[in-house]
């Protein structure tokens, strides 16, 4: 069994094109703009219509700020921003969360700006957050889901380990079309065969 603080200690992860680390106030501005990107809109299931993506707007509110500047006190999640190393500069975030301590369980998120994007940065932040879990807790299974118009995410997991388990039918809406979303698991067993 997990215990309740599991992400309580916040690590910084260190890739060869990524630094994984707790939000600095330059990251949390950073997330502003990448926030309102329509494809981060659109493929986090952010949004359900396209005049939802005309609205956004980059700019931080108060209550956004706010979460992303108590991230660090969360014991039971690991939020960490994803640094560009050649850039310096904050892409987005990946989050472990939703911790099902009983079952050694928890979820994965990850969302990348359009900096971030086409050049593998979400497949070795993924790598990188993955393998902190499974070499420094019990965690057993860390599952996700993607929309299944999103072959790019969904190829970055599969390089990681990960191994589609189902899929959810007409899960999401957007501008009144269904859309299905892809589950998808990796265990520990196959992260270490993997290794």
């Amino acid at each position: 069994m997990l215990p309740d603080d599991v992400f309580a200690a916040k690590p910084m992860l260190i890739g060869q094109r990524v630094v994984l680390r707790p939000f600095e106030a330059a990251d949390i501005e950073a997330m502003g703009p990448i926030l309102a990107d329509p494809e981060v809109l659109r493929l986090t299931g952010s949004v359900t219509t396209s005049r939802e993506l005309e609205e956004a707007r980059p700019e931080l509110g108060d209550r956004v700020r706010e979460w992303y500047e108590t991230r660090a006190d969360q014991a039971d999640r690991l939020d960490l921003a994803i640094i560009d190393r050649e850039a310096g500069a904050c892409v987005g975030e990946v989050v472990l969360n939703d911790v099902r301590a009983a079952e050694e369980a928890c979820n994965l998120r990850i969302l990348i700006g359009p900096a971030g994007r086409g050049r593998g940065l979400g497949t070795e932040a993924v790598r990188l957050i993955v393998d902190h879990a499974f070499a420094t807790t019990s965690m057993n299974r860390i599952s996700l889901d993607v929309l299944a118009s999103n072959p790019r995410a969904r190829r970055a997991y599969e390089r990681v380990g990960f191994i589609q388990e189902g899929v959810l039918v007409d899960d999401v809406i957007f501008d009144g079309e269904r859309e299905d979303s892809v589950l998808m698991a990796l265990l520990r067993r196959d992260w270490q065969r993997g290794r």
